[in-house]
């Protein structure tokens, strides 16, 4: 079938359901959207099927109701892209449609080449009852014509139809495929339609059937160059005079019109029985010797059953596309007679087969369009997600609009440092390429733990690892999450083994909270940085921090109240350029994260306050300061003296584009 099906399908989906269910449709079906809705691209059979039983289980309908429904959102269909005019002029009365609908489909051939269209024929009875013979190929579609039938009687003739199946058979037509043959009783409202038994009263009446008038035969086949009379037997009785011209040997009477011609359209072998039953389809013969040009000539008509002398008459015009045609097989327009529309149509559709290679150009063009958009969407995408990794999703949206990102400040973040433990001996006994799948494993590691927790990655610069929470969105819960964050940092570089002698890697993490200043650095390679005292803190904590332990400020200490998280108190310590401050060691909630086996077990421990509010200052308030100098008093140590405990203080290059020292 042809694309156009299944274009009609599409829009009967998308106005009776919704997209979704198109969606869905396509999905089961395995059609892609690009290359099978082309118009005048032909399907296999199979192919359509397969959409249609996509439609009938995603829909929960039969596939005998999805058809009537095809059948009657097809005239729809019709109607809507430029076939209205045609269809509505193609018969008078409904029985007239019917009749002509083979003559349509003969029409559309010529555009639709290989067209596999049924046939049609209406009966009427002695009772005035109208009965619908439908032929095709392709068995079990005969819902679609009683869909079909409802739609053209409705909105052509505005008449209400009922259609009921009479009987089915499957025939064999000799010489032809088999074909499913199904009748239908049609019974239409009462209309101002004149019926088919009405019209052969009034054409007894006519006087012009009264005999006054008679014609020789030589004048006959004059006045119509091709035509073909034959009996039952299929003798010719006489013929055109242009019959004569394109058959090679002269026809003489008594010759077998089967012996000069084959059907080529209906299939079928040429018999009176055969060609009766499909009386209103329209016939090719083609002369099997022609006498002029390369191609064989194709006649195209309609047979007329002569009743009073029991003949045949085959009425006919050469069948004639395209002026290429007409040049091969030497024929020129002298040749047909004046009154016949060949002429017409030879240029009409010159200009149409102009129209459709335009047209299947378009359709092609069109789908390779819709490949290179999605591949460049795709691409565009992984760019965006590129992107998207290097700065904050909001910030590179501005960047990417042209918009200049101005340095904004944020009252409250939290910014953790990490660094591996032993990090310069293990790159000294290890390979560059040891190295790297180390850091590697351990980095992926960590960026998927940022996918979990609301928090941003800044940077890594060697075995240094950064990020921050409330920045570039804020967030009231900054402290949490990197809390979290840090306990699953811990957890993850266990995974990871030291390429040197295969143990687990350990880290130490700084924790710290408080303002900071963050803007967009460079225009080669831009950077989102961060500025300021909380950074630089931060960086502190890590650099005074203990192997497996998360070392955490008394501002990050006060933002975790109301947590339940659990500490060990280390005491007042000495930091670098920021002189005595009582930090923590974060251990998790409820002892959630095991602690490592070292000398730092013994210290107290500490739940986050309830009755403390969060604090802006590095060294605390007041309350802070008491604390201090109590845990000081208990374990003998000056205020102004180092713990024991301690480490001493590293000189680790803490140069970054994102510190302030």
């Amino acid at each position: 079938m042809y694309g156009q099906i299944h274009v009609c399908v599409r829009e009967l989906v998308l106005e009776k359901f919704n997209q979704e269910a198109w969606d869905k449709i396509i999905e089961k079906s395995g059609f892609d959207e690009r290359v099978d809705f082309m118009v005048f691209h032909k399907y296999v059979d199979e192919k359509t099927f397969v959409l249609i039983g996509a439609v009938c289980e995603v829909s929960g309908l039969a596939l005998p109701a999805v058809l009537e429904v095809f059948g009657e959102y097809f005239l729809t269909y019709c109607l809507r892209h430029g076939y209205d005019k045609m269809l509505r002029t193609l018969g008078s009365d409904f029985e007239s449609f019917i009749q002509n609908l083979d003559s349509l489909h003969a029409l559309l051939a010529m555009s639709y080449k290989q067209l596999a269209a049924p046939s049609f024929r209406c009966e009427t009875d002695e009772n005035g009852q109208l009965w619908l013979h439908y032929y095709t190929i392709r068995p079990g579609l005969y819902p679609i014509v009683i869909g079909l039938v409802r739609a053209v009687a409705r909105d052509l003739y505005q008449q209400h139809a009922d259609v009921e199946m009479f009987k089915k058979t499957t025939e064999k037509v000799e010489g032809g495929k088999p074909q499913e043959h199904v009748v239908f009783k049609v019974t239409l409202a009462a209309s101002k339609r004149t019926s088919v038994v009405a019209r052969v009263e009034e054409n007894k009446q006519n006087p012009c059937t009264s005999g006054l008038l008679q014609i020789s035969p030589d004048q006959f086949c004059a006045a119509l160059p091709y035509h073909i009379v034959f009996d039952k037997n299929l003798k010719i009785m006489q013929c055109g005079t242009m019959i004569q011209r394109f058959v090679q040997n002269r026809i003489k009477p008594g010759t077998k019109v089967s012996a000069i011609f084959d059907v080529i359209h209906p299939h079928m072998n040429f018999s009176i029985e055969n060609i009766r039953m499909f009386i209103n389809a329209v016939f090719m013969l083609e002369v099997r010797q022609a006498a002029r040009g390369n191609c064989k000539l194709v006649l195209k008509g309609q047979m007329l059953w002569l009743d009073d002398v029991s003949h045949m008459i085959f009425l006919c015009s050469p069948r004639l596309t395209s002026l290429t045609e007409l040049i091969e097989m030497n024929v020129f327009m002298s040749d047909i007679p004046i009154y016949d529309v060949t002429r017409e149509l030879v240029l009409l559709n010159q200009q149409r087969i102009a129209e459709i290679d335009v047209a299947k150009k378009l359709d092609e063009t069109t789908a390779e369009l819709k490949k290179t958009s999605e591949a460049l969407e795709y691409e565009k995408k992984k760019t965006e997600t590129l992107l998207y990794q290097m700065l904050p999703e909001k910030v590179a949206i501005e960047l990417k609009n042209g918009k200049t990102v101005e340095a904004e400040k944020f009252e409250s973040v939290t910014v953790l440092f990490s660094d591996i433990v032993t990090f310069t001996n293990i790159a000294a006994a290890s390979t560059p390429l040891q190295i790297v799948s180390m850091l590697n494993n351990l980095y992926q590691r960590f960026d998927q733990c940022t996918n979990v927790h609301d928090v941003y990655k800044v940077e890594t610069i060697g075995d240094a690892y950064m990020i921050v929470s409330g920045v570039p969105e804020e967030n009231k819960n900054h402290a949490r999450e990197v809390a979290h964050f840090s306990m699953d940092m811990i957890r993850e570089a266990s995974n990871v083994h030291s390429p040197v002698n295969n143990n687990p890697l350990q880290i130490r993490v700084g924790i710290h909270s408080g303002p900071v200043v963050a803007g967009v650095v460079g225009l080669k390679m831009p950077r989102y940085c961060l500025f300021g005292d909380t950074v630089n803190t931060a960086s502190r904590m890590e650099s005074h921090g203990i192997p497996g332990r998360i070392h955490v400020s008394p501002t990050t200490y006060r933002f975790l109240e109301g947590n339940k998280y659990q500490f060990r108190d280390r005491g007042h310590i000495e930091v670098k350029g920021k002189g005595p401050m009582n930090t923590y060691f974060l251990l998790g909630t409820e002892a959630s994260l095991s602690e490592p086996k070292d000398e730092y077990t013994n210290l107290p421990l500490v739940r986050t306050p309830g009755d403390m509010s969060p604090l802006n200052g590095i060294n605390g308030n007041d309350k802070a300061v008491e604390r201090a100098a109590d845990h000081c008093e208990r374990h003998g140590i000056s205020p102004n003296q180092t713990s024991k405990t301690s480490p001493p203080v590293t000189s680790k290059n803490q140069s970054s584009t994102c510190v302030l020292s």
